[in-house]
C-alpha cells in the first residue's frame, strides 16, 4: 500500500508541483523516523513523527509521513485521518496531493469499499495540474 501512495507522488517535469515550506525544527525528526522505518521499527518512526506534528501541526507532508506510517501499521482510520487533513492544509495539487488521495484510495479498497476508492481516484486524477508556460 505505501509503495503504492508513494509511486503516486512521483512528479513530473510538466506539472505544477508546490512543495510546503518545512519547519527546520523537525528535520531531525523526520530524518530520525525515517531511519526507524528502514530498519522495520514503524511503531518507532510513528511515535518519531508524531512528536515532529507537535512541532508543526500544519505540516502536510509531515502529515502525509505519518498516514503512510499508519498504514504501515495497518491503522487505516488514523492514515485516513491524517492524509484528509493534510489534503485540507496543503496545495491540492501535484505529487503530495496525489499521495493523500492515494492513501484515502487504498484505505477504501481494504476495507472492500470499491465505490468509494473510485471517488478517491477521481480526486487523484483531479490533483494533476500542468505547470504554466514561461516566456
Amino acid at each position: 500500500m505505501v509503495a503504492i501512495v508513494r509511486a503516486a507522488g512521483a512528479a513530473s517535469d510538466t506539472e505544477l508541483a508546490v512543495r510546503p515550506l518545512r519547519d527546520p525544527a523537525t528535520l531531525d525528526l523526520r530524518q530520525q523516523a525515517a531511519a526507524q522505518q528502514a530498519r522495520g521499527a514503524v511503531a518507532d518512526s510513528a511515535a518519531t513523527l508524531d512528536r515532529a506534528l507537535q512541532l508543526a501541526p500544519g505540516d502536510p507532508e509531515l502529515l502525509q509521513e505519518r498516514a503512510e506510517a499508519a498504514l504501515l501499521l495497518g491503522d487505516f482510520a488514523t492514515a485516513q485521518a491524517h492524509a484528509r487533513r493534510a489534503y485540507q492544509l496543503g496545495s491540492r495539487v501535484g505529487p503530495l496531493c496525489r499521495r493523500h488521495w492515494t492513501t484515502v484510495e487504498q484505505v477504501r479498497l481494504a476495507a472492500g469499499e470499491q465505490l468509494n476508492a473510485d471517488s478517491a481516484r477521481a480526486q487523484v486524477a483531479a490533483c494533476n495540474l500542468e505547470r504554466p508556460a514561461r516566456y
